[in-house]
């Protein structure tokens, strides 16, 4: 997915730094322009079209990026003991210990128990489904600017 989303980014971004270097250099008669002053495109035009591929490039590879990033740190300070995890390298265990000055943790794994020691940075996934916490706060009526609380629902039918 990641691959065909940066060659579509690629050849849209060369498709347009062609059409402004022909719409830079050709007026409308066809005849080369060597002032660019009457160039429909111009200097600015330029600049926002770099502007624009710059942005695409931002929104389409470095912020999902440094999203993916926040989640993994995120799964790797939340490690508790007890957890199930697979490693970069393909060890699958269950931590049996935590140890926080050398960033690390110890992992069991295997028929025999056998306990290695992992830095946290090597934790592919963690594999134990925790649950999510109930959200206790139900909506019943949809008001005129979206869905309304219970209790708020509530309290207005009393005040009729």
């Amino acid at each position: 997915m990641k691959k065909k989303l940066f060659k579509i980014s690629a050849i849209a971004a060369v498709a347009m730094m062609t059409l402004c270097s022909c719409a830079a250099t050709t007026t409308q008669s066809g005849s080369s322009n060597a002032s660019g002053a009457e160039s429909g495109f111009g200097m600015w035009g330029m600049i926002l079209l770099w502007a624009a591929v710059f942005a695409a490039f931002y929104f389409f590879m470095i912020r999902p990026n440094s999203k993916r990033k926040k989640q993994e740190q995120e799964m790797r300070n939340n490690l508790e003991i007890g957890d199930e995890v697979t490693t970069i390298g393909g060890i699958v265990g269950r931590v049996v210990s935590i140890k926080e000055e050398t960033d690390s943790f110890v992992l069991e794994t295997g028929a025999d128990k056998c306990k290695i020691q992992f830095k946290r940075w090597a934790i592919s996934t963690v594999d134990t489904i925790k649950d999510e916490p109930a959200k206790t706060e139900q909506t019943e009526k949809k008001g005129l600017f979206g869905r309304r609380k219970k209790a708020d629902a509530d309290s207005e039918e009393k005040k009729s």
